[in-house]
């Protein structure tokens, strides 16, 4: 059965791509032209000048945007029906595509919500050259950390199933995860890099939208991902 929901896994998670890259194209997009015509103004005025661009902008949010995040979907989508898969069976009576929402709000909270509080994403001219090495480490270092504290918690709420109620299992593992990110937000360096000049409802506009991208896509995938997974147990004999 595994193979059925990783293929089903992985058409969702395109499905669901398709539909973040079109919120992305049509609500963070535009912040991403302002923020290349501030950065080229500013460049034009310090250095007389304007770089020669290796990739057309036209390219980069047209298919580029799509191609990546069609890749990204995919594979992911691919995990999420594995994860799906190991979990079944395990939290409570949840329906299958109610366990799949629910894998759908933890995969946004501990990959796109948690990381974007700690380090909020920025657009271009937002961070020096010199340190896009730390900042993509450091990103990234914090989105592994945030799903393993995910599972420590997960962990945590398993263990305590015959101590404790559900209410107070859940206070629990969620204060193990706030505990832990706040570890990690404490002991990773801060960045903070928004130039002088740089407008701050541009900046809101666009880490508010890659919020959205972020949402429409867990959101789109677990959905329909849970809908084919729900046809597909139902139909098995038992």
């Amino acid at each position: 059965m595994t193979p059925s929901l990783l293929w089903r896994g992985m058409l969702a998670g395109l499905v669901g791509a398709f539909v973040a890259a079109t919120v992305a194209l049509l609500f963070a997009e535009p912040s991403i032209d302002a923020a290349i015509a501030f950065e080229a103004a500013r460049s034009a005025h310090h250095m007389g000048g304007e770089e020669v661009e290796l990739v057309s902008r036209a390219t980069q949010k047209t298919y580029g945007l799509y191609t990546a995040m069609l890749v990204y979907g995919a594979a992911l989508g691919g995990v999420f029906a594995i994860l799906f898969a190991g979990m079944r069976g395990r939290v409570g009576r949840a329906s299958p595509r109610g366990l799949a929402l629910l894998l759908g709000l933890a995969g946004f909270v501990a990959i796109g919500l948690v990381p974007a509080l700690v380090y909020p994403p920025n657009p271009p001219a937002v961070g020096l050259h010199e340190t896009v090495r730390l900042r993509t480490a450091t990103c990234f270092a914090l989105i592994a950390w945030s799903l393993v504290a995910a599972a420590g918690s997960l962990l945590l709420w398993q263990r305590l199933a015959a101590r404790l109620t559900a209410p107070d299992r859940l206070l629990a593992a969620g204060a193990l995860y706030a505990l832990l990110i706040a570890l990690a937000a404490w002991l990773l360096p801060p960045i903070d890099e928004v130039p002088a000049g740089f407008p701050a409802s541009l900046l809101w506009r666009f880490r508010l939208a890659s919020l959205a991208v972020q949402g429409v896509f867990w959101l789109a995938m677990a959905d329909l991902f849970g809908r084919g997974a729900e046809r597909l147990l139902q139909a098995r004999p038992a």
